[in-house]
């Protein structure tokens, strides 16, 4: 990863040792640092980085926190240091900049991206919702129209494998339900293509007497 914190910004004030910097306040930083931006449809970028942190619910607030800030040091000039000011863990820092493309070492190899967040459990379940919001069925059609020759969503196919397999299955299944549950029939396929257990033929010993 890049040594660079993000990008040069005027860090806040920082709080005191008291002040817990909580999932309520990530969402509305969030709300507030995406306020103006669109997505490729035009539509208000704060509602996906909400969709996002929304889908991480059944997790720890340090990933909530990654969750809806997973975007913050992609597309506004917030720092790390800034971040961390605020109240911010490394930990919860070092998922969010572990999930920004720019901080990568090749930021326009997207496959290789994915990969090096796979190597982090925390940051992996953050993709996963970052990935399951961009793929739910109503904006896959909206950017098939857009781009007919090649939609953007293609490439989150392809990642979903790579994340999926990264960690444990219940943890996927609980961030899909929350957030696009059309991909749990896609899940099941999957893991049903990884088995290869002859059930047909399966054989079990016989109990052990009593």
């Amino acid at each position: 990863m890049s040594e660079l914190e993000f990008t040069e910004a005027r860090p806040p004030e920082p709080q005191s040792a008291q002040s817990k910097f909580t999932v309520e306040t990530a969402k509305i930083l969030a709300e507030v640092a995406h306020n103006r931006q669109k997505d490729k449809l035009k539509r208000p970028y704060r509602e996906h980085v909400i969709a996002v942190g929304d889908a991480l619910a059944d997790f720890d607030d340090d990933i909530r926190i990654a969750g809806y800030l997973h975007d913050i040091a992609e597309d506004t000039p917030m720092t790390r240091q800034a971040l961390l000011d605020m109240g911010v863990s490394e930990r919860a820092a070092d998922i969010i900049e572990r999930v920004t493309k720019r901080l990568h070492e090749n930021p326009d190899d997207y496959q290789a991206g994915i990969r090096y967040i796979a190597e982090d459990h925390d940051a992996t379940l953050v993709k996963i919702a970052d990935n399951a919001h961009n793929s739910l069925p109503e904006r896959v059609k909206a950017l098939a129209e857009k781009w007919p020759e090649k939609p953007p969503v293609t490439r989150y196919d392809e990642a979903r494998p790579v994340l999926y397999a990264a960690v444990p299955v219940e943890e996927t299944r609980k961030i899909l339900a929350r957030v696009n549950p059309w991909l749990l029939e896609e899940l099941d396929d999957r893991l049903d293509e990884a088995d290869h257990t002859d059930y047909e033929n399966l054989a079990y010993d016989d109990a052990p007497e009593a």
